[in-house]
């Protein structure tokens, strides 16, 4: 149980840097002496000290460590990148005992980090609250081990089931719901849309309601019909458009060529090799659909508007899954799904 207390609060830690670490993963550090936590952090950003380090910085009597005990949510990297192996650094310093939450798939790591430790004869104990510690890093495991972004599914809909008015953009979710999307966009490392969404709702797919970074805009484009005034192309945020035309890239702006033909697993690769680990699919509705029949997607967030009803209009998608979760925000109702 004691172990577990002291994973929860990693992942804690950990979730502070939400959609601030891409490529990285989200790690969260704790080390404790005698049941009192004297050291703890986290991976803040790619390039920067990870979280064993931070951790390891923060305590303020260094003469404990070797009778202390280190937890980490994922297990210590062993590879030299931006920073050197922490692995190598717990070795160094001597800790009595490791507890690591999850094992980290990525082939760099993959038990290397584990078995230096235990080489050197320190103590390991690993799968503490592991779904949770994997939970946490969904997006980094999804990209590495199935070579593509983590999906998320997301439209509003009328409680009679259209996404629009009359086939016309209108407001169906809340203030409090704007707020919720725009930190989910701050989460999530893209946000994806089709030409008809961009024609319709001159959308600048940004972060405004919240503090966060901004997203890849990822645009659908085949005939490049989306002129460069439109707010998709602002400087932003980087923005990659797939389109039948051009290869190019212009200030923040990547043009990638891509075939109709196996379309969605050709973007799957590039988006793969771009380093993209989470996307949010956010329409419209003929978009959305092609992810569902081909049952691409990881989890789906659906907005409904329980008051609103507008009798003509787009059809939201066919989407036939039982959330796993709703929560209410005023007169909206957001359930979450996840694919099983």
């Amino acid at each position: 149980m004691q172990d577990e207390f002291y994973i929860k609060r990693c992942i804690e830690l950990a979730k502070k840097a939400l959609g601030k670490t891409y490529p990285n993963p989200l790690v969260g550090s704790v080390i404790v002496y005698n049941d009192k936590i004297i050291g703890e952090g986290y991976h803040h950003k790619a390039g920067e000290n990870h979280a064993e380090i931070n951790a390891i910085n923060s305590v303020k009597d260094k003469s404990l460590i070797p009778k202390s005990t280190i937890y980490v949510s994922l297990e210590p990297c062993a590879h030299y990148g931006k920073t050197p192996p922490c692995a190598l650094k717990i070795k160094e310093l001597g800790f009595k005992k490791v507890v690591i939450g999850a094992m980290d798939s990525h082939d760099k790591v993959n038990g290397k980090g584990k078995k230096i430790i235990q080489d050197v004869g320190i103590e390991v104990v690993s799968g503490v609250l592991e779904s949770e510690c994997i939970d946490l890093n969904k997006r980094f495991f999804t990209y590495h081990e199935k070579k593509r972004p983590f999906i998320i599914l997301k439209w509003a809909q009328s409680v009679d089931g259209f996404i629009d008015k009359d086939f016309k953009p209108i407001a169906i979710s809340n203030s409090l719901v704007n707020q919720f999307v725009h930190q989910l966009r701050a989460d999530e490392h893209a946000i994806l849309v089709g030409t008809q969404t961009v024609l319709n709702d001159n959308p600048s797919l940004t972060v405004r309601n919240i503090e966060g970074e901004n997203p890849v805009r990822i645009l659908i484009d085949f005939d490049l019909k989306v002129l460069q005034d439109f707010k998709i192309y602002n400087l932003e945020a980087k923005t990659l458009v797939f389109n039948l035309k051009k290869e190019k890239k212009e200030n923040n702006i990547y043009f990638i060529k891509i075939e109709k033909e196996n379309f969605l697993s050709d973007l799957m690769n590039a988006l793969y090799k771009n380093q993209i680990q989470s996307v949010i699919i956010e329409g419209g509705s003929f978009t959305l659909q092609k992810f569902i029949e081909a049952n691409l997607w990881d989890e789906a967030i659906i907005i409904k508007n329980e008051y609103l009803s507008l009798k003509n209009g787009t059809k939201a998608p066919d989407f036939q899954n039982e959330p796993f979760e709703t929560k209410k925000f005023r007169d909206n109702m957001i359930e979450f799904h996840k694919n099983s």
